[in-house]
């Protein structure tokens, strides 16, 4: 196995663990009542975004990540009206 998919592989493999702890984190912060351990809360996901973020870029920049293509405008229609009705 090349150097590369092994980065590649790491590299995907954080961005996914990290984009499921972002999702454990909207849920926590959404059930918890005290203001202090919800800030806490918030201030970790906040810092993980910001590194996904991060990660993100990098990986798309060494072509390990390929963002989905952009949408047509018929595309976009299509959903609009599908939610709307």
């Amino acid at each position: 196995m090349s150097r590369h998919l092994q980065d590649k592989e790491m590299v995907n493999d954080i961005l996914s663990m990290v984009n499921g702890s972002l999702s454990n984190y909207a849920s926590a912060i959404s059930q918890t009542a005290n203001q202090q351990l919800r800030q806490t809360l918030q201030q970790i996901r906040n810092s993980d975004e910001q590194f996904q973020y991060q990660l993100f870029q990098m990986a798309s920049q060494k072509g390990f990540y390929m963002p989905a293509s952009a949408a047509s405008q018929q595309e976009i229609q299509q959903v609009k009206s599908q939610v709307s009705s």
